[in-house]
């Protein structure tokens, strides 16, 4: 456990370096107004494109972790899944995008696609596959590849041009999006062999994926349905604004997804002999996270006047959005811990609920606050969103736990 948590820290704190790189010289190279124009077109596609690979990597971890004899099946399911539903999720989004965003946003639809509901979707799902054989050197080294191009290609692009417009970056983002997506690809077929194609597994695990990929898209909608939603009041310059401002709490909590990530293939070995035996790991895990998540919390407060003399003076109001924002890194240590425990002892379906439950609120609060605050009620609904999460997986998983206990004292 230890040294899978170092290989991803240490993927992901170099990459959380590059991404830094990476985000100055965006922010330079777009500005705020045209920042918030591409933030628009990539958070729109981002609330369905979990939808692409319909939760076949989470299915691979949940029935191959330790079962390598079922790899090659498996594998393939991932591949046509995310193929077949990423293409079609790009028509969709091609047609729908001038109907939600700003005519600015629109004309990006078509790459954000790509990039996000079949690209980005074939090196996540492929990621599952080596962290189900407890092979982090490989993931890690996977995603600091993607990190790495990118900061390349906006330090190149800056040094060359200085500035450029969001559809500019946006086909370059793409092009970055098929290369790491091409690398995950020729990576598993060098471990793993040529997968398996076909359906017979998919039929199988249908309804369990969708589940799964239910789960996930409600975790988009609370990320980036205020985004999109900015977007389509053409708050473009307000949405570079809270996004930089989120961008910079998405990098404060890597830590935490790295220790979740890292206990996974545990935690599923572990739920499914009982969720008491889950939910300890998970509570000693949880302990550790929120230790790091408060003073990661107390230092975005403290340090978020950093922003505008990093990534220029456009990004001013950054510094007070992440100040809304800094508590948000905590409450997320308890409810992706807390989560992932109810998800590996087959609870999904009530974390699921737990998800629309906030989604639906942040929604709520979304169409009210931000025509009335912009990004500033953005900020709210997101805090408001997560500790609201936090608290229904808490609550949940100490009521299962609590029924568990009874069960097996009954017996």
């Amino acid at each position: 456990m230890a040294r899978n948590t170092l290989w991803l820290l240490a993927g992901q704190g170099t990459g959380l370096c590059l991404q830094a790189v990476y985000f100055v010289f965006v922010a330079r190279l777009l500005g705020s107004t045209q920042y918030g124009v591409f933030v628009g077109a990539f958070a729109l596609t981002s609330l369905v494109a979990q939808y692409s690979p319909l939760g076949t990597g989470t299915v691979f971890l949940r029935y191959v972790s330790g079962r390598p004899e079922l790899c090659r099946e498996y594998l393939g399911n991932i591949l046509v899944t995310t193929t077949i539903m990423g293409s079609l999720l790009t028509g969709a989004m091609c047609l729908s995008a001038r109907y939600v965003l700003n005519p600015a946003s629109a004309q990006l639809a078509f790459l954000a696609a790509i990039a996000n509901c079949l690209f980005a979707q074939v090196t996540i799902e492929l990621a599952r596959v080596f962290q189900a054989f407890e092979k982090m050197r490989i993931t890690a080294m996977l995603n600091l590849l993607v990190n790495a191009v990118r900061t390349f290609a906006a330090v190149v692009l800056w040094l060359a041009v200085h500035h450029t417009t969001a559809y500019g970056w946006a086909v370059v983002s793409t092009v970055v999006s098929g290369l790491a997506a091409v690398a995950a690809v020729v990576l598993c077929f060098v471990n793993f062999g040529m997968p398996k194609l076909g359906f017979r597994v998919g039929k199988r695990h249908f309804a369990e994926g969708v589940g799964f990929s239910f789960a996930s898209s409600t975790t988009t909608v609370y990320n980036d349905v205020d985004k999109t939603m900015l977007s389509h009041y053409g708050m473009n310059q307000a949405n570079g604004i809270y996004s930089m401002a989120y961008r910079v709490v998405d990098f404060a909590t890597m830590p935490v997804f790295a220790i979740r990530d890292a206990a996974m293939p545990k935690l599923f070995r572990l739920g499914h002999e009982s969720i008491v035996r889950s939910a300890e790991y998970g509570g000693t895990l949880l302990r550790r996270s929120f230790r790091l998540t408060a003073v990661v919390s107390v230092g975005l407060f403290f340090c978020a006047g950093l922003i505008p003399l990093v990534v220029g003076h456009g990004f001013e109001e950054s510094a007070s959005a992440l100040r809304w924002l800094a508590i948000v890194p905590l409450f997320r240590s308890i409810h992706q811990m807390t989560g992932i425990v109810l998800t590996s002892a087959g609870k999904q379906g009530t974390r699921t609920i737990a998800q629309c439950t906030a989604a639906g609120v942040n929604l709520v609060l979304n169409l009210y606050l931000i025509p009335h605050y912009g990004w500033i009620g953005a900020a709210w609904a997101s805090v408001l969103t997560d500790g609201l999460l936090a608290l229904l997986n808490w609550l949940n998983l100490r009521i299962a736990v609590r029924r568990a206990k009874l069960d097996l004292a009954a017996t």
